[in-house]
């Protein structure tokens, strides 16, 4: 279980990036969700002892994560929104250099580690190609494998699936599921899907602060009963944010659906609608005053 406690981190152009963070987070997927500038890599790079916080405590298991890095990293999976690879080396020669600095040094135990990463991220076959000529989706299945070097109690994965192509990002899903059963893994990202379709458990944050947790469906059932739909014309939207409390629109064969949560149903011809977790992700951004244009 990794316990994070009253984490605080303000950079030095004035900018909160922590605002007294506190999490929970016990072994299996969790979602953290937010828009770009939530505080979400701020908050990773802490957890892996890249960056320290100004205040606030962090422990995984019996290891006091902030006192004694070293122990954290022997324990830790990490894979950055960006990582780089030596130019014109193969992903086996890769994974036995990292093996090597992960402090596996009996060669015939690193042989069998890398084999069985190999098959397990599905790059078997292009062992021996040169890791800059892959696609995003293998370079990303290539940096899980990394991760995964040394049996880690905590893997941390920031954005991982962005610009990938639908396969991929299935691929890639089903992995982080496999991975996910054991450990704790912390998936960052800003893409709902992942998180729905990935995770037991979830925040969403904003501006430094976590907004909100729970477990996924949870958190939209409590939106039940309090969501509602309308089509209008892009002429009307102005009008109508004006008088609801909009949380999200988006554009359906020449219309705009509007969504608005309120507790009872408004006027204005609104029906209700089953509620998602983009739904609450947006009506969470909302409740704390950070409404996010998608017009």
């Amino acid at each position: 279980m990794l316990d994070i406690q009253d984490l605080n981190k303000t950079y030095p152009n004035g900018v909160q990036a922590l605002d007294n963070v506190s999490l929970t987070i016990p072994a299996g997927m969790f979602g953290l969700l937010g828009p770009n500038g939530a505080g979400k890599s701020t908050l990773m790079r802490t957890i892996a002892t890249l960056q320290d916080p100004d205040s606030g405590g962090i422990r995984l298991g019996d290891i006091d994560v902030l006192k004694d890095t070293t122990e954290l990293r022997k324990r830790l999976g990490y894979l950055p929104q960006e990582f780089g690879s030596y130019p014109r080396t193969s992903p086996d020669v890769m994974l036995n250099h990292v093996a090597v600095l992960k402090g596996i040094t009996n060669k015939g135990e690193r042989k069998d580690l890398i084999e069985q990463l190999l098959v397990k991220t599905n790059l078997w076959d292009v062992r021996k190609k040169n890791v800059d000529t892959f696609s995003g989706g293998m370079r990303q299945r290539f940096g899980i494998a990394q991760a995964l070097i040394g049996s880690p109690e905590l893997i941390i994965v920031d954005e991982p699936t962005a610009g990938l192509d639908p396969a991929e990002r299935r691929r890639f899903h089903n992995l982080l599921a496999r991975i996910g059963e054991d450990v704790v893994v912390i998936l960052s990202t800003h893409i709902v899907d992942d998180v729905s379709e990935l995770c037991q458990n979830m925040a969403i944050m904003g501006e430094g602060r976590i907004l909100i947790e729970g477990q996924p469906q949870t958190l939209v059932d409590r939106l039940n009963g309090r969501l509602w739909r309308r089509m209008v014309g892009n002429e009307d939207v102005a009008g109508l944010r004006a008088r609801l409390p909009i949380v999200s629109t988006r554009r359906i064969a020449g219309e705009i659906e509007i969504r608005v949560v309120a507790e009872s149903q408004p006027e204005g011809g609104l029906e209700p609608v089953t509620p998602n977790l983009e739904d609450v992700y947006f009506a969470t951004l909302l409740q704390h005053g950070m409404d996010v244009d998608i017009d």
